[in-house]
């Protein structure tokens, strides 16, 4: 007999499904026993299997809306890990279950803004909060990977300056820790994301402003103190070196940026630009390019710029200084 204050199935997917986050990480540590049964069974006992259950909990986070009916979601759960396990089998996805994190990421230019559906649901400040949970060198695999323009591995590699297969690798272990950490959170309180993002998106303004007419604002300038450090292959010495001799090269240039996309987590953040190089300017820069950006305590502490699709194998990036 089920306690009285023991909230059925169909309670809790309801209550999942009109956006309570909690209630959803209820149901899947209730299912998850029988949902691991069923790896188990299709893909015998090792970490395909637990891959398998992580993969089925990320895609319930995205598609509990689509339950028809919230009392039957056990079989709903199975099914889904039947689904992911036989997916293994036929090895035929890459990256099985970060689905949900595309839901996530929002392109300004798109056609549609699947941002929304998520956020229907008040889930977003959740998956991000997961996000935050991931160690920095994850993080920024797995938010180039699926929350940026910068997708394929051989760019996320040359960003990160990591060989291919390391790549892969933080992106498995983030998928991972990302299941494990939306289990656990999923009853507390998140930060608001979009604040997050759209606070990162106006000081990407006011520096790209600031940055062509020479003179960056106080509140600005904060956000970039002596400390900071410009790092990769636009440091071409390889000392230490502040990124504002860099920005001052590219405005004498007539070299103007375009901000296109921003994505922030709380210490990491990713501004993608176009470039346009007046006529005539020898050793142009690329036409797209994006700012990785490393902070403490508010501030910048290291900044990258990358190149993605120069084709050069550096990234193009000794072409802005």
């Amino acid at each position: 007999m089920v306690p009285l204050d023991r909230p059925t199935d169909e309670e809790l997917t309801r209550r999942a499904q009109a956006g309570e986050s909690g209630a959803l990480g209820l149901l899947l540590t209730r299912h998850q026993a029988p949902m691991r049964a069923v790896a188990l069974s299709l893909l015998g006992h090792g970490p395909d299997a637990e891959d398998a259950v992580q993969d089925a909990a990320l895609t319930a986070l995205r598609r509990i809306g689509d339950v028809r009916d919230p009392a039957a979601v056990g079989a709903w759960l199975r099914a889904i890990v039947r689904n992911a396990s036989r997916m293994r089998l036929r090895a035929v996805r890459e990256l099985p279950g970060l689905d949900v994190l595309e839901q996530v990421y929002v392109r300004d230019d798109g056609p549609s803004h699947p941002e929304r559906v998520v956020e229907q649901h008040a889930m977003r400040d959740w998956i991000w909060d997961a996000v935050e949970e991931l160690p920095p060198q994850q993080r920024l695999v797995l938010m180039l990977r699926h929350f940026s323009g910068i997708t394929s591995y051989q760019e996320i590699a040359e960003a990160c300056e990591v060989p291919v297969g390391t790549v892969r690798s933080r992106l498995s272990q983030a998928r991972a820790k990302m299941a494990q950490v939306l289990l656990s959170t999923a009853a507390g309180g998140h930060d608001d994301a979009t604040a997050l993002t759209e606070d990162s998106r106006q000081e990407a303004e006011v520096t790209l402003d600031g940055a062509m007419r020479g003179q960056l604002p106080v509140e600005i300038l904060e956000l970039w103190p002596e400390e900071t450090e410009l790092v990769g292959v636009l440091n071409k010495d390889g000392g230490r070196c502040h990124p504002f001799p860099a920005m001052r090269s590219t405005r004498d240039k007539g070299v103007t940026q375009h901000l296109r996309h921003v994505v922030a987590s709380r210490d990491i953040a990713i501004w993608e630009m176009e470039a346009v190089t007046p006529a005539g300017i020898a050793n142009p820069c690329p036409p797209t390019l994006a700012w990785l950006m490393f902070r403490q305590d508010g501030r910048v502490r290291k900044l990258r710029v990358v190149f993605p699709g120069a084709g050069d194998g550096s990234g193009g990036a000794q072409q802005l200084s």
